[in-house]
């Protein structure tokens, strides 16, 4: 999608396309299935983000060389070290096979978040692993596997998504406390606090007309000591920047994380409103696996 195809688009609220009218008549009650659990036998490292392009699905990871360490007190402006990695785009298909492994950042900057596919380009941002740090923001060509810088931002992003009717990208901080909107060549338009504080947003995908959809985690003490993963996602207004419905995502993996720990990604298929997650990382015990939640459409 070009820029000016991008600012072309009109509309109304009354032309929501199927993933968001399904998803906004989902609640708490509603029932999911696991229609599939798909194991990815291949290097996977910690994934962040997902999105579909067509029969294919791009997943973004980063693998961890040198994890940052804290510091004592904050240094530079910073609560601890960049750490060392190596970010990458996984391109598979739906039985979860590898087609193309692409490496995204270089230097401190190798931490890919949640990606978002505009129907010609699938857009990266590409952070320091560390908050209140710097990013760039990444086109990813999925036929081509080119990736080009559009532009630099000085603080880490976590997610992006693209708006089709402006062609704007929205993104947001570490933890999604600030929600940042900037031109396609980077011009930032405004940040706002994030007023959603049940869970950070770790991996975001459009949903026409002009909102996005966002899967994230809270982890929460328990009266055990244990750390309890609360997960959930919320249907937001690009325009605003506001919630418009939100629902807790109470299953977990083989691992005992929350389904909406990391990547996330939602289609409709005739009659039923799909959900394709990878929460675990490839060191755990049963490695990543593509977990495949169903419901129908009523």
């Amino acid at each position: 999608m070009s820029d000016s195809q991008a600012r072309q688009g009109s509309g109304s609220a009354s032309d929501d396309d199927a993933v968001t009218v399904a998803f906004a008549r989902t609640t708490r009650s509603t029932p999911w299935r696991l229609a599939a659990k798909i194991p990815l036998r291949f290097p996977t490292h910690h994934p962040q983000g997902m999105t579909l392009v067509g029969d294919r699905i791009v997943l973004s990871t980063v693998e961890v060389l040198q994890p940052p360490a804290r510091h004592p007190e904050p240094l530079d402006g910073h609560d601890r070290t960049p750490g060392s990695g190596i970010g990458h785009l996984l391109v598979l298909d739906r039985q979860g096979n590898l087609h193309k492994d692409v490496r995204v950042g270089a230097d401190t900057i190798y931490h890919p978040g949640g990606v978002d596919f505009d129907g010609e380009t699938v857009w990266v941002p590409v952070a320091e692993y560390r908050p209140n740090s710097r990013a760039v923001v990444c086109r990813f060509d999925p036929h081509t596997y080119d990736v080009t810088i559009a532009f630099e931002v000085a603080d880490h992003v976590g997610a992006i998504v693209r708006d089709r009717v402006t062609g704007d990208l929205h993104g947001m901080s570490w933890g999604a406390r600030t929600l940042h909107t900037w031109t396609p060549d980077g011009s930032l338009l405004r940040s706002r606090a994030n007023e959603d504080h049940l869970i950070d947003y770790q991996d975001c995908s459009y949903a026409g007309w002009r909102k996005q959809i966002c899967s994230g985690i809270t982890v929460l003490p328990g009266p055990d000591g244990r750390r309890h993963e609360l997960g959930g996602l919320a249907l937001r207004d690009l325009r605003e920047d506001r919630i418009l419905h939100q629902i807790p995502f109470p299953h977990f993996s083989t691992a005992g994380h929350v389904l909406t720990r990391n990547p996330v990604a939602l289609e409709v298929v005739d009659d039923t409103l799909r959900l394709l997650a990878a929460p675990d990382d490839g060191e755990d015990p049963a490695g990543t696996e593509l977990f495949v939640y169903e419901t129908r459409i009523g």
